[in-house]
């Protein structure tokens, strides 16, 4: 397949077919399961995926594109192409209920965040996600609380999913090679969340207290809780935000005025 790989779209075609074997192991597909998989580009997962399943979405932005990748895979199965941006694409289009669709791709550098809180937004029928992200995406995800990565994705993520790195991957798997490591990371939604609380309150307050990492939350939060309810909560006003549990951001969601 003769692309010419576009800057634009963030393109890095994965080409390794052992590294491709390890991420469709990894994604341990099964007939009849409803999955999608975003930035298919030249298939090189596609391929692996669709006979497994017998059937499978794709979401590819670039249209030029979409012809090789019918010709490529469409004989191998059922495969659906939705030409379209997945930031704006509606994935509970092709969930058959709750928990049902299961989510992989190879993800753009440049839309990984942004795409990820919008699956967050439809979470409700999400299975499992399996991505390609580059390496320190992915430390963000699976952080823990005092790590220089923790911050907002991970809290957010991690109220939603299950995170777990599965392995890394080295620039020479792609074409053109990224200047930077890769990692796959499988996001599973909890039957129940950690901790009880409303996600839009969450997301506010973990937001404004990120908004200078460097400054503690008796000034990120001012206008949002004064230091003596925080300090009531039994949280020191005077900590960062980075040294903050899940649980403890949901204290101060909950403490919001309104709740």
């Amino acid at each position: 397949m003769s692309h010419r790989p576009r800057k634009r779209f963030g393109q890095n075609f994965l080409h390794d077919p052992g590294v491709i074997r390890r991420i469709v192991e990894a994604i341990h597909p099964q007939p009849g399961e409803a999955m999608v998989e975003i930035g298919p580009g030249q298939g090189a997962l596609t391929c692996e995926l669709l006979p497994r399943l017998g059937r499978l979405d794709v979401v590819e932005l670039d249209r030029d594109l979409i012809a090789p990748l019918s010709e490529r895979c469409g004989e191998l199965g059922e495969l659906r192409i939705h030409q379209a941006d997945a930031l704006k694409f509606d994935f509970r289009t092709l969930a058959g209920g709750p928990h049902s669709l299961r989510v992989v791709g190879n993800l753009p550098y440049n839309i990984s965040t942004p795409l990820l809180f919008h699956l967050l937004d439809q979470i409700a029928i999400v299975r499992d996600m399996h991505f390609m992200l580059q390496k320190e995406v992915v430390e963000r995800l699976v952080a823990r609380p005092g790590s220089h990565a923790w911050g907002r994705l991970a809290i957010m993520v991690q109220y939603h999913c299950r995170t777990e790195m599965l392995f890394t991957v080295g620039p020479g798997a792609f074409r053109p090679a990224p200047k930077v490591e890769s990692a796959i990371v499988r996001l599973v939604p909890h039957a129940t969340p950690p901790v009880d609380v409303d996600p839009e309150r969450l997301r506010k307050v973990v937001a404004t207290a990120f908004a200078h990492r460097r400054k503690t939350l008796r000034n990120n939060l001012r206008g949002l809780l004064d230091p003596g309810t925080i300090a009531a909560l039994g949280i020191d006003p005077g900590l960062r935000p980075e040294r903050l549990t899940l649980e403890q951001f949901a204290a101060l969601a909950n403490a919001l005025p309104g709740t």
